[in-house]
């Protein structure tokens, strides 16, 4: 199976071909940005497809992030992958950006808990728990710092992700200490391709993760999924 793969959830822009069959990343690349995802997508998405020797027809299907992250980078990622799929006559599917962060930790099967966690601003982030099998403790959810500290009952965890650090500072002097501290800007766009080669698509929809509900009312008429507010600012 042939992966396209995009991220440009948070604060970087990402695209990787994976040769599932052969196991091999036939191409990928990363740009760290904060903003300016929309006019530097495409041209890298067309550099990795060069680089990977795949015509977009050979393509099996693209996988994308579909958040937590930034409004306008989710926007532009999304929006880029429909685009394609649907000129190439392809499916597409979503893959969750807590989900990618804990990939490599959670196939590693170890004993402790990995938390996932994205800077929501305001003293808040998004994040998840799973077990080092991969099985979910704590649901995504958006929360104040101070409420997810209470995960450190848990045990001793693995963080990572962008606000990893901020949950480090914080964590409780009597639990125990993480094991790891991984801060990472984004997801490693190779473990984007991976689960978007293991999703189902009819339950791996592209379609935005926020986790934060509306901030403001549209007019009378418009779609409400038109006026979220930016899922990290």
């Amino acid at each position: 199976m042939l992966i396209l793969a995009i991220d440009t959830a948070l604060d970087h822009c990402a695209a990787a071909v994976l040769d599932t069959d052969s196991a091999v990343m036939r191409a990928q690349e990363t740009q760290s940005m904060k903003r300016g995802h929309a006019e530097a997508l495409m041209p890298l998405v067309a550099r990795v497809m060069q680089q990977s020797g795949v015509a977009f027809g050979d393509l099996d299907r693209i996988a994308v992030t579909t958040g937590p992250g930034s409004f306008t980078g989710l926007r532009v990622g999304l929006s880029a992958a429909r685009g394609i799929a649907l000129a190439a006559h392809k499916p597409v599917v979503g893959v969750t950006t807590l989900s990618a962060y804990a990939a490599p930790v959670v196939t590693e099967n170890g004993p402790n808990p990995v938390i996932s966690a994205i800077d929501a601003r305001h003293g808040h982030v998004y994040y998840q728990v799973v077990s080092g099998s991969g099985d979910e403790l704590v649901a995504p959810q958006v929360a104040a710092i101070e409420d997810v500290l209470a995960v450190a009952r848990l045990g001793a965890p693995h963080l990572l992700g962008n606000a990893a650090s901020m949950l480090a500072e914080r964590w409780p002097v009597d639990a125990a200490a993480p094991v790891a501290v991984d801060t990472q800007v984004g997801p490693d766009i190779a473990w984007v391709a991976w689960l978007g080669a293991a999703a189902d698509p009819a339950h791996a929809p592209a379609r935005p993760f926020y986790l934060r509900a509306p901030d403001v009312k549209p007019p009378a008429g418009m779609a409400t999924d038109r006026v979220h507010t930016a899922a990290s600012q």
